[in-house]
């Protein structure tokens, strides 16, 4: 059923762990249905999810006391009712990884409605909303190269992990995919990819009206990495009959395709009033080209939220722009590493008082097929990681020769 890197994860000071970066990767192998995934991620990392459950400070400080409310609660419930109806699977993943870790189902699926909470009951806080995610595409001639800065709240500092998945259930797509998962969610919302060739990065944006009972972003992130081509990427983030919640942002492509490399931009913004499906705008990046984005809407219409997120997605976009066009993985790792704005660097220290850290970075190199992971700097570091992109097609080919 499961395979993975046994992983014990205890601290004797929550003040303490995450004020240090620990340079390792824990990462779990796995195979089995959804729930089966999501166990099993549970129970490994069991320690690191409780711990992380108990100084997430949005969940403790800001979602519980809402949940508490009977507005709250009917947030809680019709958006549940949704995904259930949506994405029934991903549910039990979570379910999963609720009972393999020993926490309640309800504090995993609060940390997952995010600040549709606090944003319909009128209750957002400027300080609780996200501020980090940088990434560069660089489509230049023998360098196709998609790099990534995953930044969080200071306490998710290692509290993050990779899943290996291959996901079979009667009923449902197989998925086989890699993902940087943060402790206790779904895989997905940060970057990875399948083995279609998927190739991706999410950074959070945050519009200033988000809905209730619709889908939250982190299920349509989970749902890309079942997607074999940009036809259907397209049409998980319209999600068709429903639409999404709450604004984000893909930066993605696909190695198997047939032709010149093309990255795509897709920015999407929560389904309007009344409406059953995202908003959506998609930016193609061909040969040639390249493009950047953080955290703030470049093209689609989408009123946002004002503060700390629209502010450091300036501050660093404008620093990105200090820099000539990346022509190479050097260039876009050195644009990563740029901390030359004190205040909203690109590249987030540890060692700082700024409430967001860059957790990882990741450089997916699409003509070697290769994804390098980061622990700190790249610019002054090696990667602590480098994984082999291995496509279906591959495989199968592999597969066959054996027999």
């Amino acid at each position: 059923m499961a395979s993975a890197m046994s992983e014990t994860y205890k601290t004797n000071s929550t003040d303490n762990c995450y004020k240090t970066r620990r340079n390792n990767v824990p990462i779990i192998h796995v195979r089995g249905t959804h729930y089966e995934i999501g166990y099993d991620i549970g129970h490994t990392f069991a320690g690191m999810i409780q711990n992380f459950v108990d100084i997430y400070s949005p969940l403790n400080d800001t979602y519980l006391p809402l949940f508490a409310t009977e507005e709250g609660r009917k947030v809680y419930e019709e958006t549940l009712d949704v995904v259930k109806k949506q994405f029934p699977q991903y549910v039990r993943e979570i379910q999963g990884t609720a009972d393999g870790a020993n926490v309640p189902f309800s504090k995993l699926f609060l940390m997952h409605l995010d600040d549709i909470i606090s944003n319909v009951t009128g209750k957002a806080q400027e300080t609780a909303l996200p501020v980090g995610c940088t990434t560069i595409i660089c489509n230049q001639p023998g360098q196709e190269i998609l790099g990534h800065n995953e930044d969080a709240l200071s306490e998710t500092m290692n509290h993050w992990y990779l899943v290996s998945a291959h996901v079979v259930e009667a009923g449902h797509r197989e998925e086989k995919f890699t993902s940087l998962s943060y402790a206790g969610f779904l895989p997905g919302y940060t970057m990875g990819f399948n083995h279609h060739g998927l190739v991706y990065s999410i950074n959070t944006l945050s519009a200033a009206v988000l809905r209730s009972g619709k889908t939250p972003r982190y299920f349509l992130a989970r749902a890309l990495l079942g997607v074999e081509n940009f036809v259907q990427a397209q049409q998980v983030l319209r999600d068709e009959g429903c639409g999404a919640a709450e604004g984000f942002s893909v930066n993605m492509t696909f190695l198997a395709q047939e032709g010149d490399r093309m990255f795509h931009n897709a920015e999407v913004g929560p389904v309007e009033a009344d409406g059953v499906r995202s908003q959506l705008n998609i930016l193609t990046v061909s040969p040639g080209e390249n493009t950047s984005h953080c955290n703030k809407y470049l093209r689609l219409k989408v009123a946002e939220a004002e503060g700390l997120i629209i502010q450091s997605s300036v501050r660093r976009m404008e620093a990105v722009c200090k820099h000539p066009p990346a022509e190479c993985r050097q260039d876009v790792i050195d644009i990563l590493s740029d901390q030359t704005d004190n205040e909203f660097r690109v590249y987030q220290e540890i060692d700082r008082n700024d409430y967001v850290k860059t957790l990882a970075t990741g450089i997916f190199d699409c003509i070697e097929k290769t994804w390098s992971i980061y622990a700190d700097k790249p610019r002054c570091n090696e990667p602590i990681l480098v994984i082999p992109i291995e496509l279906r097609d591959a495989l199968a080919r592999c597969a066959k020769t054996e027999r």
